[in-house]
C-alpha cells in the first residue's frame, strides 16, 4: 500500500540501506526496475494452503490503491498453458526496510518518524476499509526506498474482519501482538494492527523493542509493566479464564509515558497512549489516529483513499482444480494488462 503526504526533506542515506549501502539484487523483470517474487508453491499440488498461498499473495498485488506491480510489455511473455506451474509477481523495487533502519545508524528526524506513521496509517485505513485485517504488522513487514516512502507487504496472515478465529493462536509476531491476542481471544477486531502499529511507532523512535517478551507470559508481564494492570472493566471483552489468569499476577501502576520517553514530543506521546489502550473497545481507529493532532500538518482526508468494496477470501471455500487456478490467476493479471492477450 503506498503512503501519500509530503516527505522530509532529507533522503535516506546509505548507512540506511542495508550492509554496502544496498540489499543484494534481487531477480529483476524484463523491461524495469522492480523484484520478482516466487510465490513458493506449484499449482499442479493444488490444496487450500495452495490456494491461500497464492491467491493471498495475488490479493496484496490487486487489492492496492496504486497496485506495486509492473506492467507486463505486450507481447513480451508468452503462456504455455501446460507449463505453467509457478506463479511470479512482479513489485517495484524497494531498497530496505524499516527494521533494517531502526538497527542501522540512520539518522531519523522527528518529521522522518512522523511521516513513516502516517503512510502506515494511510496504508491500514485502506486495508482496514476492504474489510481485511493485517494481523502481521511489524517493521521488517514495511518497506521504504531512499525518497522514504512506504509500502506494506506480507498479507499472508490476512483474514477478513468476519473471520478472526481462523489461526489465532499464529497471528502477529510476539512483540508486536495486542493483549486481547495474548489472552487467546477469538473475537478481535482491526483493533489488533493498531496496537502493533504503536508499538512500531515507540521501537522507531526508541530505536528498540518496546516489549521484546520472550514468550507469551514474559510479553503480558513486560505490557502491563508500562501500561499498568487493567481494571475489571478492561476485562469485560474477554472470558473468566482469562480474568482470573490476569487476577494472579503482580499488580503493577502504569507508568508515566513523557517520564519513561523524555525525547517523544508529548502529540507523540499522547497518540501512542490512545494506540496502546489495553481494552481494544476503547483504543483509538486508524481514521481517529490520522484525525490526531500530531499527524495535523499531513492529515488530508481527500488523499486516503478506502477500498471500493469489501475484499473476500471466499476462494477459500471451494477446492479449485489447476486448470481454474490457472485461468483466475490469468484472468487476474489481464485486468492490469488489458492489452497483453
Amino acid at each position: 500500500m503506498d503512503g501519500g503526504g509530503q516527505p522530509p526533506d532529507t533522503e535516506m542515506t546509505d548507512a540506511g540501506l542495508g550492509g554496502g549501502g544496498q540489499p543484494p539484487p534481487p531477480q529483476q523483470p524484463a523491461g524495469g526496475a522492480g523484484m520478482m517474487e516466487n510465490i513458493h508453491a506449484t499449482l499442479s499440488h493444488g490444496g487450500r494452503f495452495i490456494q491461500y498461498n497464492i491467491f493471498g499473495n495475488v490479493f496484496e498485488v490487486t487489492s492496492k490503491y496504486k497496485p506495486p506491480i509492473l506492467p507486463i510489455g505486450k507481447g513480451a511473455y508468452g503462456i504455455v498453458w501446460e507449463a505453467f506451474n509457478d506463479v511470479y509477481i512482479a513489485y517495484e523495487l524497494m531498497d530496505t526496510d524499516l527494521h533494517q533502519i531502526i538497527r542501522s545508524n540512520q539518522a531519523l528526524s522527528e518529521e522522518h518518524c512522523q511521516y513513516f506513521l502516517y503512510q502506515i496509517l494511510r496504508g491500514l485505513k485502506y486495508i482496514h476499509s476492504a474489510n481485511v485485517l493485517h494481523r502481521d504488522l511489524k517493521p521488517s513487514n514495511l518497506l521504504l526506498n531512499a525518497n522514504c516512502d512506504l509500502k506494506i507487504c506480507d498479507f499472508g496472515l490476512a483474514r477478513t474482519t468476519s473471520e478472526t478465529d481462523f489461526m489465532t493462536e499464529y497471528v502477529v509476531t510476539r512483540w508486536y501482538r495486542a493483549p486481547e491476542l495474548l489472552l487467546n481471544s477469538s473475537e478481535y477486531t482491526a483493533a489488533i494492527d493498531v496496537w502493533s502499529v504503536g508499538c512500531i511507532f515507540m521501537e522507531l523512535m526508541d530505536r528498540k523493542p518496546l516489549f521484546p517478551g520472550r514468550d507469551h507470559v514474559h510479553q503480558l508481564r513486560l505490557l502491563m509493566e508500562l501500561i499498568g494492570t487493567p481494571n475489571e472493566a478492561d476485562l469485560d471483552f474477554v472470558n473468566e479464564n482469562a480474568r482470573r489468569y490476569i487476577r494472579q499476577l503482580p499488580c503493577h501502576a502504569r507508568q508515566s509515558f513523557p517520564e519513561k520517553f523524555p525525547h517523544v514530543q508529548p502529540l507523540a506521546i499522547d497518540l501512542v497512549e490512545k494506540m496502546l489502550t489495553f481494552d481494544p473497545r476503547q483504543r483509538i481507529t486508524v481514521e481517529g489516529a490520522l484525525a490526531h493532532p500530531y499527524l495535523a500538518s499531513l492529515h488530508d482526508i481527500s488523499d486516503e483513499p478506502v477500498c471500493s468494496m469489501p475484499f473476500s477470501f471466499d476462494f477459500e471455500q471451494h477446492a479449485l482444480s489447476e486448470e481454474q487456478m490457472k485461468d483466475l490467476i490469468y484472468q487476474e493479471a489481464l485486468a492490469f494488462n488489458p492489452d497483453y492477450q
